[in-house]
């Protein structure tokens, strides 16, 4: 089925599989701010996540059928698209191929759970390989991620942590056409209304000039770029870092890596902390003091006979914690800082911020 400017009913050109991991494995907020939780990995294995800024779902009933056509819906966004002052040629050229990805539906419907454990998870995520390559690239973009801190006060490992874990640094970042994959599921009806909006702005992306349509590529779910931004995330944070007029998370590295600083930083982060640490504790502490929404000074905590995984006393400053484990009630035990809090806003996971930690850690060099 075809509109007169080329809309398509079609399948996807490349298969993709979804993946969310009980106990809060993988969550997104696009990479940052993808829709409820999903953890898209491409079928090489290479792991492409993303943030949620709604809950993350356990099971979602079929949304019911659709009056109108895939066709009609999205003459319908293009009409909105005009009103909101997208040019007509922008349009053209976004919406002329567009598609309805079936492979899309597929697997925002059939994402298995897997029951991993923190250990299994941290080991398939900072691998020997990883930190290797990560340190690699922290040592390559050295001056870069320097002026990238000095803007925005988020430590290069940090930065480089991140891009590793999203898209392998840069090398996978998806391969769906993005517009199409949020069409898809906006016309989908279970959670239209959130992919709709993410449609408009992707849209508005174009319609600025940041990325060609053909290039403006991504995860099924929607996520872009180095950093696997969605769309209302990239609007919001992406850095234009080279002053070409151009916000290039795809493509410019400049611009993905700082777009990344400028959404933590955003969100709070803490230039002179880190984000926790392993800690030993004595036995028959209170589970009652073991949450994330519990803070205590170090000070504290070292009253309370906790110290360093290593033996070492605590770290003599004024810094509130948060004692956790990566599973419920049993596992390794963390204290944890704001910075943690604020990796949770990228990705609603305890597995993925303590995973991020871990492999700033290993990376290390600031």
């Amino acid at each position: 089925m075809t509109t007169s400017w080329g809309v398509a009913m079609a399948g996807p050109s490349k298969s993709w599989l979804a993946m969310t991991v009980s106990l809060g494995l993988l969550a997104l907020p696009g990479c940052v701010g993808a829709s409820d939780g999903q953890a898209a990995t491409e079928e090489n294995g290479a792991a492409v996540v993303t943030i949620a800024p709604q809950p993350l779902r356990t099971t979602e009933s079929a949304a019911p059928p659709r009056a109108e056509s895939f066709a009609d819906f999205i003459d319908g966004v293009r009409a909105d698209a005009l009103a909101a002052g997208v040019k007509p040629a922008t349009l053209d050229a976004a919406l002329a191929g567009v598609t309805h990805i079936d492979r899309v539906i597929e697997l925002d419907r059939k994402q298995p759970e897997f029951s991993l454990s923190f250990s299994t998870y941290l080991d398939r995520i900072v691998t020997p390989a990883r930190v290797a390559e990560g340190k690699r690239k922290l040592e390559e973009n050295r001056d870069l991620l320097a002026a990238i801190e000095r803007r925005y006060g988020v430590q290069p490992r940090f930065i480089v942590a991140l891009w590793g874990i999203e898209t392998g640094f840069g090398r996978n970042t998806g391969g769906m056409s993005v517009v199409s994959s949020l069409a898809t599921l906006a016309y989908d009806g279970r959670r239209s209304a959130y992919f709709r909006t993410e449609l408009m702005q992707a849209l508005t992306i174009l319609d600025q000039g940041h990325i060609a349509p053909s290039a403006m590529v991504g995860s099924w779910a929607g996520a872009m770029g180095q950093c696997q931004f969605m769309p209302s995330t990239f609007v919001k944070f992406a850095v234009d870092w080279d002053g070409d007029g151009r916000r290039d998370i795809w493509r410019n590295q400049g611009d993905a890596l700082a777009s990344a600083a400028n959404y933590l930083s955003s969100e709070g982060w803490i230039g002179d902390q880190t984000w926790g640490r392993a800690v030993d504790v004595p036995e028959g502490l209170s589970a009652e003091l073991t949450g994330v929404d519990k803070t205590r000074t170090l000070a504290e905590w070292s009253r309370l006979g906790i110290h360093a995984a290593d033996g070492k006393p605590l770290p003599q400053r004024d810094i509130r914690a948060s004692l956790i484990r990566a599973e419920q009630g049993k596992g390794q035990p963390f204290l944890v800082y704001d910075n943690f809090r604020t990796i949770m806003k990228w990705n609603r996971s305890t597995f993925f911020a303590l995973a991020v930690g871990h492999l700033a850690d290993r990376i290390g060099d600031r």
